[in-house]
């Protein structure tokens, strides 16, 4: 496994991360506490210590399934990051819920299912502007991080090109951001990513694999079930991408190789990303995942100088 500095932070990540939104249900299994500590296990096996997870990914159902497998091993060797400002009702139903007075109240609903005394990266969730732009709400943060409840605080944008939010991260004191980034979607090149590197911001990419189109597995014309959240996506937008997907595994993915490794591959060689966090829904997965560093080379600006 590689480790790359994250942002401004003091900690290192594998450049596999483990993102966990499946536990929550939504994307067609439900998961036993089995099941998940088979995945975890599988990613520690590797070397993986990165997981990332979110309090609306079932209501807090992802943060417990990782709090029961963190409590039975040492915490300390794994970088959790969660996220807030969401109040999941029901299977692909929330609500907002970014009012300062309500962090508290999350932050602990967190930490009691993660079962720990602290989050590593507490990320504000793809929430608009005008709410992030809210003094009140970091100062309230500001307090949870001297409390010692936060070690450092991140952004997952909604918008993966929106610049308004990154370009102020100093200002608030985020400094890693999460985005949208895969080879369907380059729109961070533009300038969510020059503006981090400009703050040393770390990257974490999500929906590296485009929900799984890359991972060569769906053809176009592939059918999900309604509890699989991809039924949702527009069908005329995912046969393109699925024809797209094709023509890049003719003609972009290189003989023999893995084409979800070589998907996650292509976005780990941006000098901004830090690390990538694909869903795995069982430990073959994880290892799928995890060959991608057989794929990188030595020389990105944010691998661990040994």
């Amino acid at each position: 496994m590689k480790y790359r500095r994250l942002g401004k932070t003091d900690l290192n990540v594998s450049v596999i991360g483990i993102g966990t939104w499946q536990f929550g249900g939504e994307w067609g299994q439900d998961y036993t506490q089995a099941e998940a500590d088979a995945i975890l296990d599988r990613a520690a096996e590797l070397g993986i210590n990165l997981i990332d997870t979110a309090e609306c990914y079932g209501d807090h159902l992802s943060e417990a399934f990782i709090g029961d497998y963190l409590s039975r091993r040492k915490r300390e060797e794994w970088v959790v990051a969660t996220k807030f400002g969401h109040h999941f009702h029901e299977r692909f139903t929330r609500t907002d819920k970014f009012a300062p007075e309500d962090i508290v109240q999350q932050l602990d609903a967190s930490l009691k299912a993660l079962r720990t005394d602290y989050i590593d990266l507490y990320q504000f969730h793809s929430g608009p502007d005008a709410v992030f732009d809210n003094d009140e709400l970091w100062t309230v943060l500001d307090k949870q991080v001297a409390a010692g409840k936060i070690r450092h605080l991140g952004t997952s944008i909604g918008s993966n090109s929106n610049s308004h939010q990154v370009d102020a991260s100093t200002k608030v004191g985020s400094k890693v951001i999460q985005v949208v980034y895969n080879r369907l979607d380059q729109a961070p090149e533009k300038d969510v990513f020059p503006s981090c590197i400009r703050q040393d911001l770390g990257v974490l990419a999500r929906v590296p694999l485009a929900s799984g189109y890359l991972s060569g597995k769906y053809k176009p014309g592939a059918v999900f079930d309604t509890t699989d959240v991809r039924h949702r996506h527009d069908q005329e937008s995912t046969l393109l991408k699925l024809q797209e997907v094709e023509r890049i595994a003719k003609e972009e993915v290189p003989s023999g190789v893995d084409m979800a490794a070589w998907a996650l591959a292509w976005c780990l060689k941006h000098p901004a990303v830090t690390a990538v966090i694909p869903g795995c829904k069982n430990p073959a997965q994880v290892d799928s995942n995890a060959s991608v560093v057989a794929l990188l080379e030595d020389s990105h600006p944010q691998d661990m100088k040994q």
